[in-house]
């Protein structure tokens, strides 16, 4: 069990944690939410002793081991695989004796030993969780200097779940991850089988992969049961509650207040009015429910939408290399009003077709057709590191505004999420989610007609990533979306699109087709740690699988589009019989008729009432049944 009592944590004269308590229950899998810059991060450094807390105390049962992503990557010529297997100290420490060591006992010791810590299923199980985070056979026998900083991560976060501590932090692990990845790690954690705590803003990896959530606001701590969903219902309906309590208290404080102020100078009443002075000044307020309204993301419309298709592209193929294409023989089109999400593990080129689409990239051959005066709004995380530090978001929009007046270019600011003196912020001192945010409002500045959002959502908290959500729905023009938040992509997305074997085709199927696909991809052998145990899921075998659970599915749809078509019915011959009513004169003219026709009008109610609760029902289990 992780108890924190009375915890009072202060960064550079900041109070983050003031008198927080909670108690983490021993194998509980916990999710850690609330606001960015409320001290989540400051807490894991105190739980790993990191940082010594101003006042109160951690306690964690001794001998504990605690795990926690490093900030540095591993680098170096040592291949992935022993890389992971190195971070099982114990293991690597016993095999390394045993080749010196001479004594019969403890020759027998260590073997019994590793027996007990299974390693000599190491390997294997190494090799599973580096598949599960995308790489393949071959590439775990690559040195880890080979990979790219975000790969390197990867293999950070492979060997600190390997090691298996027996308190897991884990500090946004999605956000170096792709959707593939973050579906196989939400499905690891939900199995892990000791305590872990998880900072993340990822609703779907907070519903799926914890049965707790650790809430920090305004310096204390709550913990709910149940995931992110839960979380939301319970906390809303604790706030009402505490409304509600606050009222009545300050009914109650009233009417002491006015006892007290009519008899204090009454000597018959005075030890009365002094007694409820007394409980006056013992009552604790009740806190009012402060709502933090997170500021709203704006994409501005276009002056005016463009015929489709505002992008078409004939046999198209790009990439960096001319004689190693990335993409090859792409035949598509864009429409003004799609919503399309790119699918496909890192690596397989989903930002090199956002960059083709972008103009960013030109066609080694093939033909794009792009509708006159063509617009596109480009987003990618790299972007952020092209914002001039030392200028402020008002410098930054008065450089697209050199003509404007001081009104307008404040107003432009505060649209894109910068008012008043938060223009005048240098960047260098916003946080990761206020710069993703600057860079958004200046890629979407003029109103395109197209936008690519590159992973949006990493830095922003859940608060800012429904805001991104309500401002791409609320945009008139195209959207193409890459990222690993599959909220965000629920949400939003209307079209998949597969992005694999160097060629991007329509997805025949929804998330939750994918999602099963990724992890049923990932073969018994990932699930045993056998070796190569994770590759790409080919287009064939998505569509086989999708084409297969469709099939399977079928009778069920038929009956829930019975259903509907029932209700359709009913629900038009109620508006018929409410119209027949209606007739000013029908009681007086035929009364007898009048009761036929409301007892018929009660029946159809009846039997409307009776068609839902079936049609509910049958989409439940047509859900339960699509679920992974």
């Amino acid at each position: 069990m992780l108890v924190l009592d009375q915890i009072a944590l202060r960064v550079a004269g900041r109070l983050l944690l003031d008198s927080a308590s909670a108690q983490i229950p021993a194998g509980a899998r916990v999710g850690m939410v609330g606001r960015n810059g409320t001290g989540k991060t400051t807490l894991f450094r105190a739980i790993s002793g990191e940082l010594a807390p101003e006042s109160g105390t951690i306690f964690l049962p001794a001998r504990v081991r605690i795990g926690r992503l490093s900030q540095e990557a591993p680098d170096g010529p040592q291949p992935l695989i022993d890389i992971v297997l190195a971070a099982d100290t114990e293991r690597t420490a016993l095999l390394a004796e045993a080749k010196d060591a001479g004594d019969p006992h403890r020759i027998a010791e260590i073997q019994v030993r590793l027996a007990d810590i299974a390693a000599h299923a190491a390997p294997a199980r190494a090799a599973a969780i580096l598949a599960g985070l995308g790489f393949s056979h071959e590439e775990q026998q690559r040195p880890v200097s080979d990979f790219s900083g975000g790969w390197r991560m990867r293999v950070a976060l492979a060997s600190l779940l390997f090691s298996e501590p027996d308190l897991l932090l884990l500090d946004e692990p999605t956000n170096f991850l792709d959707l593939e990845g973050t579906l196989w790690l939400e499905d690891y954690l939900a199995r892990y089988p000791r305590t872990v705590v998880i900072i993340s803003h990822d609703r779907d990896l907070l519903d799926v992969a914890v049965n707790w959530i650790l809430h920090l606001e305004n310096g204390k701590l709550t913990l709910y049961r149940g995931g992110y969903s839960a979380f939301e219902r319970q906390r809303s309906e604790r706030q009402a509650l505490d409304l509600k309590l606050r009222k009545k208290q300050e009914a109650e404080r009233k009417h002491l207040q006015s006892f007290i102020d009519r008899f204090r100078a009454k000597a018959t009443k005075a030890r009365q009015a002094q007694s409820r002075m007394k409980i006056l000044a013992r009552m604790e307020p009740v806190a009012a429910v402060v709502a933090n309204e997170v500021q709203p993301i704006v994409i501005p419309s276009p002056a005016k939408l463009l015929s489709p298709p505002i992008i078409a592209l004939e046999g198209v193929s790009t990439g960096y290399d001319p004689d190693k294409p990335v993409l090859r023989r792409l035949s598509l089109r864009i429409d003004d009003d799609d919503r399309i999400a790119l699918l496909g593990a890192n690596g397989n080129g989903k930002s090199t077709f956002a960059k083709l689409i972008a103009g960013r990239l030109e066609p080694f051959s093939g033909r794009i057709v792009r509708a006159e005066r063509l617009d596109v709004g480009y987003f990618a995380q790299h972007q952020i590191e092209e914002l001039r530090l030392a200028q402020s978001p008002y410098d930054h929009v008065r450089a697209l505004m050199p003509d404007a007046t001081e009104a307008k270019v404040r107003a432009k600011a505060a649209q894109i999420g910068f008012p008043g003196q938060m223009a005048e912020t240098p960047v260098e001192n916003l946080s990761g989610g206020e710069k993703a945010r600057l860079m958004m409002g200046l890629a979407t500045f003029n109103g395109p007609h197209l936008v690519i959002l590159d992973e949006p959502t990493n830095h922003l908290d859940i608060d800012s990533r429904a805001a991104l959500v309500e401002a791409v729905n609320d945009y008139p023009g195209a959207v193409i979306l890459i990222s690993h938040d599959r909220y965000l992509l629920e949400a939003c997305a209307d079209r998949l699109w597969l992005v694999a074997d160097g060629s991007v085709q329509p997805f025949p199927g929804d998330l939750d087709d994918y999602r099963r696909l990724v992890l049923s991809g990932l073969g018994e052998g990932a699930r045993s740690g056998g070796p190569g145990a994770r590759e790409r899921v080919s287009r064939s075998d998505l569509r086989r699988a999708a084409a297969e659970k469709r099939v399977e599915l079928a009778p069920l749809r038929q009956r829930i589009r019975s259903a509907e078509a029932e209700i359709a019915r009913l629900t038009a011959e109620l508006k018929r019989m409410d119209r027949d009513l209606a007739a000013p004169d029908l009681y007086a003219r035929d009364p007898v008729k009048a009761g036929e026709m409301a007892k018929a009008r009660a029946a159809a109610a009846s039997l409307l009432a009776r068609v839902e609760d079936d049609w509910l029902g049958l989409i439940d289990e047509y859900e339960s049944a699509a679920s992974p």
